[in-house]
């Protein structure tokens, strides 16, 4: 392959002159040092420019050094072995535990993060299986169903990922799929709980996890979502799995994605978040589909900036999901648990075709008293409840029920609370909501 000449340090952006064959975008170039540097080429300038971005933040790169073409993109070892193991984007294990050998990485196939194989994307023929997470407020509201996304809202410190901890730890046992994480940016303590959650409940042994923490450089945090669903991918497609993908914090994605965009002097678009932020939501939720091999259902974490939803990269994101679940501060102040925030939550799924004609009627009558028990707390912080018509009354009686009714402990922090977790069937949560509204 053709070889460059470092002629730019710039922070992680290297620009390697190249004199004759160009490489492509995406392509992975080598620095001839010791380390054999990784660099991954984001754009081509000035006819014979190449600007890398420096994965591995490696500082022992020197202006002159050689590069030699790959002749290919960022690829991350595919299969079995991924399972039971944390990586980092490059597909390196960084749990701890031997790194896989020379004649087992040989054996492995490889697949790129950024080239995914197309494949028709289908809902044809496929009923909707609704997963049930035990949760009784998302179960009733917002149902988990196979091959769609789900995601999860809200501000710091409100509960995103404790509550995406349950659902892994729900779901995954119930379903018998194959659960792929991907951690985006997050604090590495998070990551950890996470892991020893996993292993403590024995799940670790159908899942496996890709973790770019938010003490790693942007260029990592922007590509390890790709490397996650590049192995959900290798399941669906070439395994026919139905795989379950969780990403705790897609907003750290965007983040970190507008933070390479800075380092390469892209100016930024309105809302100061990148040019590009629209082709890089769109991209990677694409691939985040059912086809005739199989099914990828997603849920995602969106952390809210100031706790407002109105953020174009919040809205962006939401616009992708099939149901959006709004974690509330004001909800969590009450000490209710969960904090859902059920009139800001929606979800397109809840039709009759697809959750049944019970439970389609007892969510809208459960809406509307709740709404009604919204508009009745002004009226009531002024008159008083006494003052209140008998059917007033009668419907923010039956709304406070509701609303303690969908608190609920969670199994994964029985160890930390002391108070035992709760797992409710969807049905056993029908026959409770009916038991209070009618």
């Amino acid at each position: 392959m053709s070889k460059g000449i470092v002629r730019v340090l710039k922070d992680l952006v290297i620009k390697i002159q190249f004199d004759d064959d160009m490489p492509e975008l995406n392509e992975m170039v080598y620095v001839d040092n010791k380390n054999k540097t990784p660099l991954l080429v984001s754009s081509l300038e000035h006819g014979d420019m190449a600007v890398c971005l420096n994965i591995a933040g490696d500082k022992t790169i020197l202006k002159g050094d050689a590069v030699t073409r790959s002749g290919h993109s960022l690829e991350i070892p595919v299969g079995d072995q991924m399972v039971g193991r944390v990586w980092d984007a490059m597909g390196r294990p960084i749990d701890g535990k031997p790194q896989l050998d020379d004649a087992t990485l040989a054996s492995m196939p490889k697949r790129s993060i950024f080239r995914p194989e197309f494949q028709e994307t289908s809902l044809k023929n496929r009923p909707d299986e609704i997963l049930e997470t035990g949760i009784k407020v998302l179960d009733f509201f917002t149902p988990f169903v196979k091959g769609r996304k789900i995601g999860i809202v809200g501000g710091a410190g409100v509960g995103k990922t404790v509550l995406t901890m349950e659902m892994i730890n729900n779901v995954a046992v119930g379903a018998g799929a194959l659960s792929i994480f991907a951690g985006i940016g997050e604090r590495i303590r998070e990551g950890h709980e996470l892991y020893k959650t996993l292993e403590d409940n024995d799940l670790l042994k159908t899942t496996a996890m890709f973790f770019g923490q938010m003490n790693e450089n942007p260029v990592q945090r922007s590509l390890i979502a790709l490397s996650a669903i590049t192995l959900a991918e290798h399941f669906r497609d070439d395994k026919k799995k139905d795989i379950l993908l969780f990403a705790d914090n897609m907003y750290r994605y965007i983040q970190a994605r507008n933070e390479v965009s800075t380092i390469i002097d892209q100016t930024p678009a309105e809302g100061g978040y990148q040019p590009t932020i629209f082709s890089d939501v769109k991209a990677m939720e694409d691939r985040l589909t059912t086809n005739k091999n199989g099914s990828i259902t997603a849920l995602q974490t969106i952390y809210v900036p100031a706790d407002d939803l109105s953020d174009p990269a919040v809205q962006m994101i939401q616009h992708e999901l099939d149901s959006i679940i709004v974690l509330s501060r004001a909800v969590a102040a009450q000490g209710i648990r969960p904090s859902v925030d059920i009139n800001a939550s929606s979800s397109s799924l809840m039709t009759p075709e697809i959750v049944g004609e019970r439970h389609y009627m007892l969510n809208t009558r459960v809406l509307a008293i709740l709404q009604k028990y919204n508009s009745l707390k002004g009226i009531i912080a002024i008159i008083g409840e006494s003052e209140l018509s008998a059917e007033d009354r009668d419907d923010y009686n039956k709304a406070k029920k509701l609303i303690q009714y969908f608190s609920q402990q969670f199994n994964v922090m029985e160890k930390m609370t002391g108070i035992p977790g709760e797992h409710h069937t969807r049905e056993d949560t029908l026959n409770g909501i009916e038991e209070i509204i009618v």
